[in-house]
């Protein structure tokens, strides 16, 4: 699989300039963040994806729309691979708002409040990167899976950090 963290969003724009959390809930993609997401087509589209999972925030669809869009794939939403519960951006959108949204993506499997609670304790965060690990290695996939998610949840899954739009080859 190849793990990608989603491209700068406002959250991280914000909190870059001041330090500070700047109490802004699922934010979208920054102008920067937006320009990196189209040019992440060229750098991945030669890698034989062939399915895209990606968390159900906002600037991780908006990270992988573009992809999705260059290879006539439709992203899988799932909750599993969503930021740990830390700060203002780790609550989500309802999966009703998303819904709307995002039309041609299927929410119907998120309940209204999809997102972890805040702070999200670390053994749940261990938990939920262990799961998905598993659930990785039992599925059997023709292609590569394209995972797009967020700090905390990545580095959790392949013990490093990645910078926003930062992606990675990681066996799971």
């Amino acid at each position: 699989m190849i793990i990608l963290r989603h491209c700068e969003s406002e959250f991280n724009r914000l909190y870059n300039l001041s330090g500070r959390d700047p109490a802004v809930t699922d934010p979208s993609l920054s102008a920067h963040g937006q320009d990196h997401a189209y040019a992440l087509v060229d750098e991945l589209s030669h890698k034989g994806i062939s399915r895209i999972l990606v968390s159900p925030f906002t600037r991780a669809l908006q990270t992988a729309a573009p992809i999705a869009r260059a290879l006539g794939l439709t992203p899988q939403i799932t909750p599993l691979v969503r930021e740990r519960g830390m700060y203002s951006c780790d609550v989500g959108s309802p999966a009703s708002v998303l819904a709307q949204d995002w039309p041609h993506l299927d929410f119907s499997h998120l309940p209204e409040q999809w997102w972890s609670p805040l702070p999200e304790p670390d053994h749940a965060l261990s938990q939920r990167a262990e799961h998905f690990r598993q659930q990785m290695r039992r599925e059997a996939q023709d292609g590569q899976t394209l995972v797009v998610s967020h700090w905390w949840f990545l580095l959790e899954l392949s013990g490093q950090s990645l910078e926003n739009g930062d992606w990675l080859p990681l066996s799971p």
